[in-house]
């Protein structure tokens, strides 16, 4: 009886050789019977069955196009291995939870992950802040030292949500400031002569509605997919600050907002609105008094002045509601905070570092608290008088010590953060053109139209430089390597190791020499057992 196999074979030169040799034959069917668990002799028989039926293999050509998508279907696999990158579950908020159950649902048996689970595992706890420190370096502690590694790969191009960080808010800060600084140009009595049309505030404001919701609804994608990103996000000693920007550009909307469309808002906006910000401010302000790791004296930075000036910004949107009780609790939490940074970043002790050329930007923020804080003192009294006055003269001083020095921002590298640091520009030229209508002269006037010129340029130069890195340059959302650090160093692990297996050694030596050492000899071969006694024995003069 004989059997025929057809196999489909390319046409291959080799055609009159693709006859399996008998010999090769057997030993597949071997191999693959103990593969199976199949006895030898079963094996054996198999083989000799097989040979005396004599199989003929008949070769059939592929149709044409094949070989084109059997290299189509080999890509495609490729990609789709991309696509299931598994280092990305620690990040995910499920941790492919639903592709292993729409997998079972269509039937198809689950692949085993080749991967070491201990080496991606995201830790439960948050990383300690010592941590952010120890793996971290730059102006915004973004960059990853050379002796670290992260969970990531960092041959790729992560997925755009991890990419996303949370200062793209800064964005928006920017953009809705100028929208307030423009209405007020058009409103106020003193620039009347500028002629500035409302038309210009419309167009900000409408950009800045659609800007805000449109970062704001990736943020929040992130925040649902990828959970344990924005954890380390928020444990980060400087972008837990950026966190207040969603709700600081809220109240910058509402400030904003032009008079064609609405006069007065409902004062339930401003609840609904610094509710938020009491929550984190309960949360950071009871990290900075209680001592421990995240104490002011050992976070300090000025970015902390994002968490500061969002009270201020709280009191003038709420004076200007009518409100009296709820702006002046911002104003004074915010006055006593500021103050207590304020002293803690200025004195900068000789122990601590001088902070990077990258950085030099962020002192503008210096500039930010105060000059709000005049126009809401001066909302809450109704004029702008003495106390306002003063907090306006502190930031005008701040400001004039960082224009005057101009070589302190050359030279450094363009930052998506940097968005952060224009509103406080914004906020001094907008208090100035306050300080305008109540003393109104050629100085003042000429003083206000300088400062809303130079924050105009510096956030058109800022939004020009952006869209060249989003759209040319494409390298406006580089690889997060901030919230892909370790548990623990490099070398850690290697170290706790060797530690263990050194404290193991020393234990079992001291064992042998006293507890062990008739154990030992119990075991021991009986061709050195001898030796090993008369080398034991000190009554022993080392013959046999």
């Amino acid at each position: 009886m004989t059997y025929s196999v057809s196999i489909n074979l390319p046409i291959s030169p080799r055609g009159s050789n693709s006859e399996m040799n008998e010999k090769d034959l057997s030993e597949a069917i071997k191999e693959t019977s103990f593969g199976n668990g199949i006895s030898a002799s079963s094996a054996e028989s198999t083989a000799a069955g097989l040979q005396n039926r004599k199989i003929k293999f008949h070769s059939q050509s592929m149709p044409k196009g094949c070989a084109v998508g059997l290299e189509d279907s080999i890509t495609n696999s490729h990609n789709n291995q991309n696509l299931k990158d598994k280092r990305y579950d620690s990040f995910k908020t499920w941790s492919g939870k639903i592709e292993r159950q729409i997998t079972y649902l269509r039937g198809k048996t689950l692949e085993p992950s080749t991967e070491n689970p201990v080496e991606h595992r995201v830790e439960k706890d948050a990383l300690p802040l010592d941590r952010y420190y120890d793996a971290l370096e730059g102006p915004e502690l973004e960059n990853l030292r050379a002796s670290e590694e992260i969970v990531l790969p960092d041959d790729k191009t992560w997925p755009f949500l991890l990419r996303f960080p949370i200062s793209s808010f800064g964005i928006c800060l920017g953009i809705s400031s100028q929208a307030i600084m423009w209405k007020t140009l058009a409103t106020s009595a003193s620039t009347k002569f500028l002629h500035i049309s409302l038309n210009v505030n419309l167009v900000l404001w409408c950009i800045s509605f659609v800007l805000v919701p449109i970062v704001a609804s990736t943020y929040l994608l992130k925040l649902i997919l990828y959970f344990e990103a924005v954890r380390r996000e928020y444990y980060h000693p400087i972008r837990i600050n950026f966190f207040f920007a969603p709700w600081i550009a809220l109240l910058f909307l509402a400030l904003g907002v032009p008079p064609s469309l609405a006069n007065n808002l409902h004062s339930v906006l401003w609840y609904i609105l610094m509710a938020p910000i009491l929550c984190l401010e309960l949360k950071i302000y009871g990290q900075w008094m209680s001592g421990g790791q995240r104490r002011l004296s050992r976070v300090a930075n000025p970015s902390n002045h994002l968490s500061v000036v969002g009270n201020f910004v709280g009191a003038l949107l709420g004076a200007s509601m009518g409100l009296k009780e709820g702006p002046i609790f911002f104003f004074a939490v915010g006055l006593a905070h500021y103050t207590v940074l304020f002293v803690t970043l200025y004195q900068r002790l000789p122990t601590n570092e001088t902070l990077p050329k990258e950085l030099h930007p962020v002192f503008f923020l210096f500039v930010a608290a105060p000059s709000v804080a005049s126009m809401a003192w001066a909302t809450i009294q109704g004029s702008f008088n003495y106390g306002s006055r003063i907090a306006y003269f502190i930031a005008l001083f701040l400001y004039l010590t960082l224009a005057v020095r101009i070589n302190f921002f050359r030279g450094f590298k363009f930052s998506l953060a940097w968005w952060a640091y224009t509103f406080p520009m914004t906020g001094a030229a907008i208090a100035t053109i306050r300080y305008s209508n109540e003393v109104t002269n050629i100085v003042t006037q000429t003083l206000a139209v300088i400062l809303s010129i130079a924050s105009t340029f510096t956030v058109t130069a800022l939004l020009v430089t952006t869209i060249l890195h989003a759209f040319v340059l494409r390298d406006l959302f580089p690889n997060d390597i901030a919230i892909a650090i370790t548990e623990r160093p490099k070398h850690h692990h290697h170290h706790h190791r060797h530690h263990h297996y050194m404290n193991w050694f020393h234990r079992r030596l001291g064992s042998l020499e006293h507890k062990d050492i008739e154990n030992y000899l119990k075991y021991a071969t009986s061709d050195h057992k001898d030796d090993i006694e008369a080398s034991v024995d000190p009554n022993s003069d080392g013959s046999k």
